[in-house]
């Protein structure tokens, strides 16, 4: 049984912050297993402050429910700490996050910071960690390696498949020649995502067979269109639905997560362009390059806020486009070993060396 604490309302259009929009998902998200919405009475209801999830009920419907194990996505909620506290040490409780230790500092707050985490999962049993730089934070936040379980990040692999069709109805649609190539970032246009970098980039590479797809939107938007918009070989696209993503992701050649953070945990978006068979330049501040990345193989890691660093690496497939395919196809090989059934297994073999 899932409990979806953010309530009913988090399946209506809703306003997202980062994109700065009210948003509405266009893929069923809801079928194929038993799920509860639970009341959230949060004046500011909201994954991205802790009074956003409150439900006063949780608890007393879960106890009626009588799980054999609790498994929870986030604990800076204010329902999610106290469900942890409540049923510490009366059944198996299971934690899923993707923290980092990216954006770590020194000093007296990154000290209290880690005494709270300490105190925090205390209260947990075992951690599922999703790639290598969330498990160092979970050692760093005092788990032991045999409370740590391996369950890395995943998409729905096969529904981002390359897609020629939309690719060419997409560079079509723009004005952008079947032979030039193309990058894209696409997300929510905020600082930590850092799509400036990339922008300033790509102005340097002068090249005419070259373009730059930026779609979402958010609060860099203005400021963004207001200095690049003017150039022939920069498309601006607005926020792209699930559905509408494969071909996006088809259209480009090369997917570029340029994020600076603080923040930036994974970068799903990395899998699904993968998915699609893309090479992918994702800088070091992005959890999921560690795990997704064979430097040279599938793509490259960049140095964040470093414009040469990326610059250069983007001139390599304009002067090696020869790489595109195989570079590809190495992104697709190694997607396919991040998976939901990987996910199912982990979980599965968690709960039967538990019981």
């Amino acid at each position: 049984m899932v409990f979806y604490t953010w309530g009913q309302q988090v399946m209506e259009h809703k306003f997202d912050p980062g994109f700065a929009k009210a948003i509405q998902w266009d893929i069923d998200l809801l079928e194929g297993y038993p799920y509860t919405f639970v009341n959230n009475i949060a004046k500011q209801p909201g994954s991205q402050h802790y009074n956003g999830i409150n439900n006063p009920t949780l608890i007393y419907e879960l106890q009626v429910w009588k799980p054999n194990a609790i498994l929870i996505f986030g604990w800076n909620f204010k329902s999610h700490l106290k469900v942890l506290r409540f049923f510490h040490n009366k059944i198996p409780i299971f934690f899923r996050g993707d923290s980092t230790l990216l954006d770590k500092q020194n000093g007296v707050k990154e000290f209290c910071k880690k005494k709270i985490l300490n105190w925090v999962y205390r209260h947990v049993d075992k951690a599922i960690y999703v790639g290598q730089e969330n498990r160092k934070y979970y050692k760093y936040a005092g788990f032991q390696d045999d409370q740590l379980v391996l369950a890395p990040h995943a998409i729905d692999n096969t529904r981002f498949c390359f897609d020629e069709q939309a690719r060419n109805k997409i560079r079509s649609s723009l004005n952008i020649p079947q032979t030039a190539i193309v990058f894209l970032f696409a997300g929510k246009l905020e600082p930590k995502k850092d799509p400036a970098l990339l922008l300033n980039a790509f102005v340097q590479l002068k090249k005419n067979n070259a373009h730059l797809l930026i779609a979402g939107n958010g609060v860099l938007e203005s400021s963004l269109k207001n200095e690049f918009e003017e150039n022939p070989n920069i498309h601006f696209l607005p926020f792209q639905n699930q559905t509408q993503m494969p071909g996006l992701y088809s259209a480009c050649d090369i997917f570029v997560l340029p994020s600076k953070g603080p923040g930036e945990t994974w970068g799903l978006s990395v899998n699904e362009a993968m998915a699609c068979s893309r090479p992918v330049l994702v800088s070091n501040k992005c959890g999921c390059a560690y795990d997704l990345l064979q430097d040279g193989q599938n793509g490259f890691i960049f140095k964040s806020g470093d414009q040469k660093d990326l610059l250069k690496k983007m001139e390599y497939f304009l002067d090696n486009r020869a790489q595109l395919a195989p570079m590809g196809n190495t992104s697709f090989k190694i997607v396919n070993e991040f998976t939901y059934q990987r996910i199912c297994d982990s979980l599965e073999n968690l709960m039967n060396n538990t019981f």
